[in-house]
């Protein structure tokens, strides 16, 4: 708890103390002051003491109380091990607030983050990402900010489903304020995980280090609309240097909000379009996706001589029975016989010694010509 209060996150000079020293020599060094550890100069070993001489410890844990938080490091039974694929970037700990295990709800759970600013489109297909993944039984990962990552929240959150909102400040000082509620239910039905202590306020850089968090606690990250230059991003790039599946769901090219999702999908990243397409990929073996298929029509169900014969018709006018025999690649005889056929299914008239078809065969023709 000490060392959160003194260490930023992210901090891989401080991992490589914690590794080499342990947790609680590198606290006393910092306490206790004296010759600095080795890799920072005499200016930032400064800046570091003066941090701890700060620091409440027995403080924060009381507030921590107070708000229902507890905290969690490694080594602990409900640290989730994953995060220690970060090395010497890890986490010195998490504060946590609500009741589920953080570490059994990260083994089965995805990532989905996204623009801030999003359009109605990546709203609504965040919303429906956070509420398929939760129905599938998956924990929907995302960092309570406004756009994106408040719309999956909410989706998974009206699905009665699972939900974990990882946060750049204190779990106890909601942010940003205008989710004040909404991290609230989040806290009540899910998680919310945060890496600083009670209190503390977010900056610029520490949005970025808590994208790490988010990518590493999960099995995969999703991205739903991000420009160039996006957060959004980082915890995808941070997923794929992990070894975790990237995805990105495909917007508008016109879009500068999808841009960067496309940059993505050029690269290593998937292309997924729903909460199945995402299981498929971060799921076990057998967790597969629908076949994604078009709406079946009538004249799909026909035999394939019979359709030979209805493709042979005209598209406007009539034609003899001779005449379509040939396009169709049978006998006379036999096209008549499919012409009275497809007649009795609606498909074709007879108008004298011709054949036209009907208005319910023209239909499907014109689709299906007009997506060539």
């Amino acid at each position: 708890m000490f060392l959160t209060r003194v260490v930023e996150p992210g901090d891989e000079v401080a991992g490589r103390w914690l590794r080499e020293h342990g947790a609680e020599h590198v606290a006393r060094r910092l306490r206790e002051g004296g010759r600095r550890l080795p890799g920072v100069t005499d200016k930032r070993w400064a800046g570091l003491r003066a941090r701890a001489v700060r620091a409440e410890p027995e403080r924060d844990r009381a507030v921590a109380e107070e708000a229902g938080v507890r905290f969690v490091c490694p080594g602990m039974p409900e640290w989730p091990t994953q995060l220690d694929d970060l090395g010497d970037g890890r986490p010195v700990g998490l504060w946590v607030r609500g009741r589920p295990s953080l570490r059994m709800w990260a083994l089965r759970s995805v990532a989905v983050v996204g623009a801030r600013a999003c359009s109605q489109y990546g709203a609504h297909v965040a919303a429906d990402l956070g509420a398929g993944l939760a129905e599938r039984g998956w924990v929907v990962i995302s960092g309570g900010a406004y756009g994106v990552d408040g719309a999956v929240h909410r989706g998974a959150l009206a699905a009665g489903g699972a939900t974990v909102a990882v946060l750049a400040c204190g779990v106890d000082r909601p942010y940003p304020r205008g989710h004040t509620q909404l991290i609230g239910r989040i806290a009540h039905q899910g998680l919310v995980v945060g890496e600083l202590p009670p209190g503390d306020h977010p900056t610029p850089s520490r949005f970025i280090l808590r994208n790490r968090v988010i990518a590493a606690l999960t099995r995969g990250t999703v991205v739903v609309e991000a420009a160039y230059r996006s957060g959004a991003l980082v915890t995808a790039r941070a997923a794929q240097r992990l070894g975790r599946h990237t995805m990105g769901v495909p917007g508008p090219v016109t879009s500068a909000l999808s841009a960067g999702v496309h940059e993505l999908l050029r690269g290593d990243a998937v292309l997924v379009s729903d909460a199945a397409d995402v299981v498929e990929l971060v799921g076990e073996i057998g967790e597969l996706a629908p076949d994604r298929r078009g709406p079946v029509l009538p004249r799909d169900l026909l035999d394939p001589v019979t359709a030979q014969v209805l493709a042979a018709l005209p598209a406007g006018g009539t034609a003899a029975a001779d005449a379509i025999a040939r396009g169709a690649g049978t006998t006379a005889d036999d096209a008549v016989g499919r012409l009275y056929e497809l007649r009795s299914l609606g498909f074709v008239e007879r108008h004298g010694d011709g054949w036209k078809l009907t208005r319910q065969a023209m239909i499907p023709v014109r689709r299906d010509c007009g997506s060539c």
